[in-house]
């Protein structure tokens, strides 16, 4: 687990979805019987969420077994999570774990194909996920992208600067020259931070790295212009960061990590299917 669980949140998806009774076991008269619960994907995907799944069941008592966790690789069929106990707590725990492996299995899925197709254009790329996800679950998307590959642009405001258009908004000139300008006096603001900045043109980027910023984040360029943008500022500040956002995505991602950029900025991965995760359960027999 590249995060660590949220215990609260997690029980919290329990108690969501079964507030009170579980209607349908009561009125069976089933919960206390003895069962097995199985996990296995129905098609081979990249796990996110095995984890969670794992904690949750075991913290409502229930004995599991784990095969795999997140970041491995199951093929089709194949059982990674095993839990065993009542069949109250197997009932109450099925959806919520199963729910979560499948969305979270989605996004460290497209995270792992947009990883690879950019490596393959460029070996030393990061691809970056950003904090634009779900809210309430970015402790879960961001776990999941890890899970595929990926790494985290910004987990929030307060563990990193970037400067974006709506801040200059407010700032009294908010060109690049004033900014600029300014630099060396946020440098010495900040002197343990460093200072990212996104540029709607060439002229911006080699204006704002030649005055001293540490990160560049190229918003929209087209492909052409960003290549030779790379390379005017890797002349220009040789140990400068280059930052590709807007609109990449597993489509496109070979492409723009071929212009050279040290990383790819994206929400891409959070957007799609779910992955499919069989749930098999049964009555226990004898010892089991």
């Amino acid at each position: 687990m590249y995060l660590p669980p949220d215990p609260q949140w997690l029980r919290a998806l329990l108690n969501e979805d079964c507030p009170g009774l579980d209607l349908t076991v009561d009125l069976l008269r089933i919960g206390a019987q003895r069962g097995v619960m199985t996990f296995a994907p129905k098609a081979d995907c990249v796990l996110g969420g095995a984890d969670e799944a794992a904690w949750l069941l075991r913290d409502q008592g229930l004995a599991v077994t784990a095969t795999a966790g997140n970041g491995a690789r199951p093929r089709g069929g194949e059982v990674f999570l095993t839990a065993r106990g009542a069949a109250a707590d197997l009932h109450r725990c099925w959806k919520a774990c199963q729910s979560l492996m499948e969305y979270m299995s989605g996004i460290a899925g497209r995270a792992a194909l947009m990883v690879e197709r950019a490596r393959a254009a460029n070996p030393r790329v990061q691809v970056a996920v950003t904090r634009k996800n779900l809210p309430g679950a970015k402790r879960v998307c961001l776990e999941a992208a890890c899970c595929g590959g990926a790494t985290v642009h910004r987990q929030g405001l307060s563990d990193s600067i970037l400067i974006f258009a709506q801040h200059r908004a407010f700032l009294a000139d908010g060109g690049a020259k004033a900014l600029a300008a300014h630099w060396e006096q946020w440098r010495q603001a900040m002197p343990e931070r460093k200072i990212a900045v996104e540029v709607d043109t060439p002229e911006e980027a080699l204006l704002l790295a030649r005055a001293g910023a540490d990160v560049i984040q190229c918003e929209k360029f087209p492909l052409p212009v960003l290549t030779e943008t790379v390379r005017a500022l890797r002349a220009a500040a040789p140990a400068i960061t280059i930052l590709a956002a807007g609109g990449v995505n597993g489509d496109n991602a070979a492409a723009y990590a071929a212009t050279g950029v040290d990383v790819l900025v994206t929400t891409w991965p959070y957007f799609g299917r779910p992955a499919d995760i069989k749930v098999v359960m049964r009555a226990a027999c004898g010892a089991e």
